[in-house]
């Protein structure tokens, strides 16, 4: 009914009016178009592409079941790399191996009651002047964390000394754990703006690389583990906010702390 007031519409106003013929086709080209411009049907074309000149090679030099074989194996070669590379962050989809790597542990914490939150803007701090970043907000029943990704060279020792400072071979990370700490904390205050009640937010950060001889150590009050305990660091703590709470300031944060790099469309 609408489709005919709209062509009544046109023939009114002196328009001419379109046939379905035209209209189809138009629709069908339109149909093709976007499916082609579609990057995962772009990606799986390109995928069947590859594999039928793989196992068409393996097919000549041995047999048609090692060329299918082969054409399946490249296949599934191209699914893992894209897969181990995927991120929901663009920025992180080229580099920051680290952070997609703490990226895909997170995901599995969602039927577990935790949201995250990736790659957040800090809030201006009292002088205006903020260039923060937390990579990984976490808001869940154990409570709220802020958790950065870190890439460290696996050649040199990691050490703490008396809970009060962190070495990386003869670097001294007290600036790092600063950072962290201060993001949390402007994270906490804006949180708590939004919700009407105190947000702790606590500090950590996980680190991929080097050998971590502890499992987590509490240092100038960040938390530091080795990067593969992430999941393991939230799953383990004490559950302290209602399934309320965490609905709740996971909102507030979404509005509080804006994405650091732009969205995909």
């Amino acid at each position: 009914m609408a489709i005919m007031e709209r062509g009544n519409t046109q023939q009114a106003r002196g328009q001419p009016h379109e046939t379905p013929l035209k209209r189809d086709v138009g629709q069908q080209e339109q149909t093709y178009g976007d499916l082609l411009n579609n990057p995962q049907i772009r990606r799986w074309i390109e995928r069947g592409v590859v594999a039928l000149v793989v196992g068409v090679l393996f097919a000549l030099v041995f047999d048609l079941r090692i060329g299918i074989t082969a054409a399946a194996v490249a296949v599934i070669v191209d699914v893992v790399r894209r897969a181990r590379r995927s991120s929901s962050v663009t920025a992180w989809q080229k580099s920051s191996a680290a952070e997609r790597r703490t990226e895909r542990q997170l995901k599995t914490l969602q039927k577990n009651g935790y949201f995250v939150l990736h790659a957040r803007a800090v809030p201006l701090d009292d002088e205006g002047v903020s260039d923060g970043r937390i990579d990984h907000l976490v808001i869940g029943p154990s409570g709220v964390y802020a958790i950065d990704s870190e890439k460290w060279d696996k050649r040199l020792p990691v050490r703490t000394l008396s809970h009060r400072k962190l070495f990386h071979g003869p670097f001294n990370k007290k600036d790092r754990l600063d950072e962290a700490r201060w993001e949390a904390e402007q994270a906490a205050k804006a949180l708590e703006e939004r919700v009407g009640f105190e947000v702790p937010v606590q500090a950590s950060v996980a680190i991929y690389g080097p050998s971590i001889p502890w499992k987590v150590m509490r240092v100038r009050d960040v938390d530091v583990y080795a990067g593969n305990r992430a999941r393991g660091y939230l799953r383990r703590r004490p559950k302290i906010l209602t399934e309320t709470d965490v609905q709740r300031i996971f909102k507030a944060a979404e509005k509080a702390l804006p994405p650091k790099y732009p969205q995909e469309a």
